[in-house]
């Protein structure tokens, strides 16, 4: 059997491989609705045999988007469509998962393909920005508001409601986003939590925000369902965020019934220069999971059977997140199995292509 292809159990769910679609931004809602461009999005690649799909970061608040045409899951009225989604997601044999998450100060932003750039706030597009400190993410943004203790709490309150509705939409997994220089990312990094009360200073203190999300979740989250986290596991930079912070926080998020780490890198400092390589995150992913003890995901230029086969085979981590490679060929997982010399179930629709 190639390893790639073993299934993984996570509390009540199996995953029928390790390749799980990492989540990426369609930038294609309406105040936050999901709609056929995501059904096909995320269902070609459950026809494709993924295990696992992981919607694209989910705003829980419409502060909390990105941009103003990012999914969203703030009210009840976004779970009817979001429920077709995973439905179909399920008949194909696979599990639907949900990434919850916030922007902080990396919000009220254009879509890449008109700019990217920051709508300031007077726009009809854009809003006032919330985050650890008063500090932007480049000397070109406005600086964010710097939360009180009130704006705290009803962000982790939006995280909880939020998993409510994930669970109402059919999701059997939810991840939080704690990466890529978004609000829970800005909590850790030293470099742009400034506070001095009990949410910034120390580790422990800046970790606070990250840890309350998860307990307020795991109230409403059955105990039986999966729940991950994805981090930035380095920043890159000297006096920021560790590999050592990352296993830190891993032993911490295990305590509190976090199944598993799926490790990024980067995404809150502006400028850093990333050493990119094929694989070139995976050595995050092994340190997490061994000195962590707990399970990984490696993600980033993850792009064919053999290199996504071998980290599983060599133990650095447990599952392989792909995203580009996904988009370039949503049967990434068909063709994977007929390279590696292993016979998986096809749709019976395809199955006159299968090799």
């Amino acid at each position: 059997m190639a390893h790639l292809f073993s299934p993984l159990k996570i509390k009540s769910i199996e995953l029928k491989n390790r390749i799980v679609v990492s989540p990426m931004c369609q930038y294609s809602s309406t105040d936050g609705f999901a709609n056929n461009w995501h059904l096909v999005h995320l269902g070609s690649m459950a026809i494709g045999g993924a295990a696992l799909l992981i919607t694209e970061a989910t705003a829980v608040s419409p502060e909390g988007r990105i941009s103003f045409a990012d999914l969203g899951i703030w009210k009840d009225e976004h779970i009817e469509k979001l429920k077709e989604i995973t439905t179909f997601i399920e008949q194909q044999g696979a599990i639907p998962g949900m990434q919850l998450a916030h922007a902080g100060r990396k919000a009220s932003h254009a879509e890449p393909w008109n700019g990217g750039k920051q709508i300031p706030p007077d726009d009809a597009n854009g809003w006032d920005t919330v985050a650890p400190s008063a500090v932007p993410f480049s000397d070109a943004e406005i600086a964010p508001h710097e939360l009180d203790k009130a704006g705290i709490h009803k962000i982790i309150a939006d995280f909880k409601v939020a998993a409510v509705r994930a669970l109402a939409a059919g999701f059997k997994v939810i991840e939080l986003h704690g990466a890529h220089g978004y609000l829970i990312n800005q909590f850790l990094s030293p470099l742009s939590n400034k506070r001095t009360d009990e949410y910034g200073g120390s580790f422990d203190n800046r970790v606070r925000f990250a840890l309350e999300i998860v307990d307020a979740v795991n109230e409403v989250w059955p105990d039986d369902l999966p729940l991950f986290v994805r981090i930035s596991a380095s920043e890159w930079i000297e006096g920021g965020w560790t590999v050592e912070d990352s296993i830190a926080l891993a032993k911490l998020l295990k305590e509190k019934g976090v199944d598993l780490i799926d490790c990024s890198s980067g995404g809150n400092v502006a400028g850093v220069r990333i050493p990119l390589k094929p694989g070139y995150q995976v050595e995050f992913a092994e340190a997490v999971k061994e000195s962590g003890d707990i399970l990984t995901g490696a993600v980033g230029l993850i792009t064919t059977a053999k290199q996504a086969n071998e980290i599983i085979k060599t133990g650095q981590a447990d599952v392989v997140l792909l995203a580009r490679e996904m988009l370039r060929d949503t049967h990434f997982p068909l063709r994977a199995a007929h390279e590696l010399g292993h016979d998986i179930n096809w749709p019976v629709q395809y199955e006159r292509a299968k090799w």
